[in-house]
């Protein structure tokens, strides 16, 4: 059953990562991934406050495991780290790695703590 809730759980956030990704990055004109930067943090604040909230396995299954595990994506982000280190693209790379490790641990922390309320 453990299975299948996170087979259904990643199914749904793999989608809307696509579609909110998707998204931010057709509004962004700059190189900038603004759309994989978002599903980062939103995903780290909404883990943390699952984390914080003291889900149960079930629902931490779906929601943590399988959800948020398709829903954030570290592959992409090193992919996109890579691409915009080949085409020199410094000033949006620095802030992107910035962004992305601070904002993620930050907010998985604040999620933590409304999680715990």
């Amino acid at each position: 059953m453990t299975a299948l809730l996170i087979a259904l759980g990643g199914f749904l956030g793999a989608i809307a990562r696509y579609v909110l990704s998707t998204w931010m990055n057709q509004k962004s004109t700059t190189g900038f991934p603004i759309g994989t930067l978002c599903v980062n943090l939103v995903g780290s604040f909404l883990l943390g406050i699952l984390v914080g909230n003291g889900m149960t396995s079930g629902v931490y299954s779906f929601l943590g495991v399988g959800f948020m595990g398709a829903f954030t994506t570290f592959s992409t982000f090193k992919l996109e780290n890579i691409h915009l280190h080949e085409k020199k693209m410094h000033t949006v790379l620095f802030p992107y790695l910035a962004f992305s490790y601070i904002g993620g641990i930050v907010l998985a922390f604040i999620g933590m703590l409304a999680g715990a309320l």
